[in-house]
Parts: C-alpha cells; sequence; structure tokens
C-alpha cells in the first residue's frame, strides 16, 4: 500500500485517537517503575529496626541514613529533567532505574553507617530522576482527555509499592535478614532494565521536536493509529515554543514564570503537610492517648484516603480546570485540618475527617504530578516536572525535620493541626490565585473515547 507523505501534527495524531496497545504497555511499564520506586524509597524505614539492632546505632545516629536518600531524590529530580530535555526520556529513565536498582542492591552489602548513607544518598539520585521522567513520557504519549487521571492513575504505583514493600519485608526480614530487603529492592528493577529497553520507546514528541526521526516517529505513531505513516511525512508539533535550548532558564521566561512559581510554592507546601503528617502522626496520636496499634491504624486511614483522593482529583481534572481543582482541594484539604485541631471528637469523626484530609491533601498532591507536564511544552517538559518535585522534596525535607523540634516545643496535638492548615491554605491560594487562563500549552479536549 503506498503512503503519501503528509503534514503530521504528532501531539493532535495522538489526541484524536482511542488509547491503543503500545500506549497501555508504557503506561504499565511506567507504573511498574513507579511502584519500585515506591519499594525502595520506604525500604529504608522497614529495615531501620533491624539494622540499629545490628548495629549498634542509636535513633538520632540513624536520621543521617534515613535523610540521606530524602537529599538524593531532590538533587536526582533537579538533574534528570534538564538531562532528559537534552538526551531523550527512555535513555535518562533507563539509566535512572540502573542507578537507583544498583546502589540499592549494593547497600544490602553496606558495613557502617557511613557506608550505607553514601549508597542511599546515591539511590535516591536514581529514584529522583526516575520519577518526573516516567510522568514526562507518559504524558506525551496519552490523549489529552485522559491525561489527568490515566498520570494520577501511574502514581497510585508509588504507595502500592510502599505497602508491598512492607508486607515483603514482614517476611524476608525474619527468613533471610534485613539486608534481603534491600537486594530484592535493587534486584527487581535491575531486571526490569531489558524489558524497558527492548519495550519502551523514546517520546515521540521528543523525536519530533529534535527532527531527523522521521521513520521512528512514522513507525511509532502507524503502531498507535493502526493504519501506514509515510517516514518522508512532516512531523510538527503545534505548541508553544521555546526560544533557545537552555530548558532550565525557559522556566521563567516566555510565560512561564507565573505557572512555574505557583508549581513551585504549592508543591513545596503540600509535601511539607505530608511528609509531617505522614512521619509525625503516629506519635501525635500516641500522645493523644490513643494505643500503638490505633495510631498506627488511623495512619493508615490517611494513607487511603491519598489512594482514594489521587484517582478521584485526576478524573475531575480531565473535566474542569485543572489548576482551579487543584487549588480547591488543597482548601477543603486546609479547613479538614484546622478541624481537627479545633473541634472535639470522637473517634470515629476523628477517623472520618483524617480520611478526608488524606483525599483532599494527598489527591492534590498527585494532581500536581499530572499538572506540572501539562503546563510546559516539549522542549522543556521534563525540567518543568523535574524541578517542581526537587523544589518539592525540600519541603518534604522541612517538614520531617521540623515536626521534631515542634513536638519538643510542648505544642499541643490540637495547635500542630491548627498550624498544619496555614501551608494548606498557601497551597490553594498560589493554585487559585491570578487569573483563569488554561495553560499555554493545554490540549483541547476531545470527545473520542477511550478504549
Amino acid at each position: 500500500m503506498n503512503q503519501i507523505p503528509r503534514t503530521i501534527d504528532v501531539a493532535r495524531f495522538i489526541d484524536d485517537r482511542p488509547m491503543g496497545r503500545l500506549q497501555w504497555r508504557i503506561l504499565v511499564m511506567c507504573f511498574l517503575i513507579v511502584l519500585l520506586d515506591g519499594w525502595d524509597t520506604a525500604a529504608i524505614g522497614f529495615v531501620a529496626p533491624s539494622i540499629m539492632g545490628e548495629w549498634g546505632l542509636a535513633k538520632a545516629m540513624f536520621g543521617p541514613i534515613l535523610s540521606a536518600a530524602m537529599f538524593g531524590l531532590a538533587a536526582g529530580a533537579l538533574i534528570g529533567g534538564p538531562a532528559s530535555d537534552r538526551l531523550g526520556r527512555k535513555v535518562v529513565l533507563v539509566i535512572s532505574v540502573v542507578a537507583f536498582g544498583a546502589f540499592s542492591l549494593l547497600s544490602g552489602f553496606a558495613h557502617s553507617a557511613v557506608e550505607l548513607t553514601v549508597l542511599r544518598f546515591l539511590t535516591g539520585l536514581g529514584l529522583g530522576a526516575a520519577m518526573p521522567n516516567t510522568t514526562t513520557l507518559v504524558s506525551e504519549y496519552v490523549p489529552a482527555r485522559a491525561k489527568a487521571f490515566l498520570l494520577t492513575l501511574m502514581f497510585t504505583g508509588f504507595t502500592l509499592g510502599s505497602g508491598l514493600g512492607g508486607f515483603a519485608a514482614a517476611w524476608l526480614i525474619p527468613h533471610f535478614g534485613w539486608r534481603s530487603v534491600l537486594v530484592v529492592g535493587g534486584a527487581l528493577p535491575l531486571m526490569l532494565v531489558p524489558v524497558l529497553m527492548a519495550a519502551l520507546p523514546e517520546s515521540v514528541r521528543f523525536l519530533a521536536l529534535r527532527g531527523g526521526q522521521g521513520e521512528r516517529i512514522a513507525l511509532t505513531l502507524s503502531r498507535i493509529g493502526g493504519e501506514p505513516i509515510s517516514a518522508q511525512s512532516t512531523f510538527v508539533l503545534a505548541e508553544a515554543s521555546v526560544t533557545g535550548r537552555d530548558s532550565m532558564r525557559s522556566l521563567f521566561s516566555s510565560g512561564f514564570a507565573a505557572i512555574t512559581s505557583r508549581l513551585w510554592a504549592t508543591y513545596f507546601m503540600g509535601l511539607l503537610i505530608i511528609y509531617l503528617l505522614s512521619g509525625w502522626l503516629p506519635t501525635l496520636m500516641r500522645d493523644a492517648g490513643f494505643s500503638i496499634e490505633r495510631a498506627a491504624f488511623i495512619t493508615g486511614i490517611f494513607q487511603i484516603g491519598g489512594s482514594i483522593g489521587s484517582i478521584s482529583i485526576g478524573w475531575v481534572m480531565d473535566r474542569l480546570d485543572r489548576r482551579y481543582v487543584v487549588g480547591l482541594s488543597y482548601a477543603i484539604g486546609s479547613v479538614c485540618v484546622l478541624l481537627l485541631g479545633r473541634i472535639e471528637m470522637t473517634p470515629g469523626m476523628f477517623s472520618a475527617v483524617l480520611l478526608l484530609c488524606g483525599v483532599f491533601l494527598s489527591g492534590a498532591q498527585t494532581g500536581m504530578n499530572a499538572l506540572a507536564p501539562m503546563s510546559y511544552p516539549t522542549a522543556m517538559r521534563a525540567t518543568g516536572a523535574s524541578w517542581m518535585l526537587g523544589i518539592g522534596r525540600c519541603g518534604g525535607i522541612s517538614g520531617s525535620l521540623i515536626g521534631g523540634p515542634l513536638l519538643a516545643m510542648g505544642l499541643s496535638t490540637g495547635n500542630l493541626f491548627s498550624l498544619l492548615a496555614i501551608p494548606a491554605a498557601l497551597a490553594a491560594a498560589a493554585m487559585l490565585g491570578g487569573r483563569s487562563r488554561r495553560n499555554p500549552v493545554d490540549d483541547p479536549v476531545r470527545a473520542v473515547p477511550l478504549h
């Protein structure tokens, strides 16, 4: 059959068609990367008691080991995005998976706290670079009408991976020791690497932007559309252009300064709340008179609410103004946190309101992971998404660090919850402030069924 050369807008070609087998494969593979990312991020917490017991470390001495991966995550995100915008999504993503798999594996053979701290930082570099590149690659292959939902669905892999890591650790540690958790957490990503190299395509939007890749683009679009595409066709991207090759500088130029500032401020505040709540909620509950078992159960309720909220808010974002959906979610979450601090509640009421905190605060935070890549054009998309994540990690580090001093000051549980309402309100204000308009690179939603 003769293939007639024509001009093809790559983004419109994807948006005008239902999800195909190739796109579902990309989504599943990135979901698996995020799942393993969640496993390796949480792994050190599962093995911490065993390491402290074997090496005779006090809790204060173990602190640097716990925080090392967090600093690595921030650095990895800041490095991985610009590298992806220069080298391609696939190559940086595969290198990231190799990095966090290899260094997690090596962490299982560490023999000192210093050695483990260094290896956890290096593991964090890979983890931090992998996350924004999964987001970018998926966002460039799925149709605009379902992009937010599918991205938030992918991100549920992180909490699933964290949970699976906990169940696995409960079985592995008694049978094979704490090192086995890190070894398995490193071996699984390395086993996935050959599959990624063989089956994961490079972003067609990235290839179209670089030019000279007509044959690769035509082959990929043929698989998506189920029709032959001529390699002599002209492949274009009808989106905002970025002058120069410095994607980092472009974040605060070309009309993107406002959305960049909003994303950074909101993500920072959101992670500050979530890490403070996740890290210190069990302690807060024990101080409030709950048993250890009840405190653990209540903490789990917050995480469950986050999973529900992630998928729900992603679904709504595809139907309404995305920025306002996220901002309103933070605003409702702020009210819920304030209620926890100011109103006397029965344990059942407290659990219900805490569930809503998870739905709106964690759900909005996951929604940010979908909003970021949709806010930038292809030339700077990975940089924009990754720098939001990197700056946000600083909020997570802050939340982890300030909880202890606040509790040491004798602050009551109610007052601490009331304080948490402030950054939630600031996150809402950052998203809701300014005039309402669609982002410059938002694709129009087309009524095409998602199959």
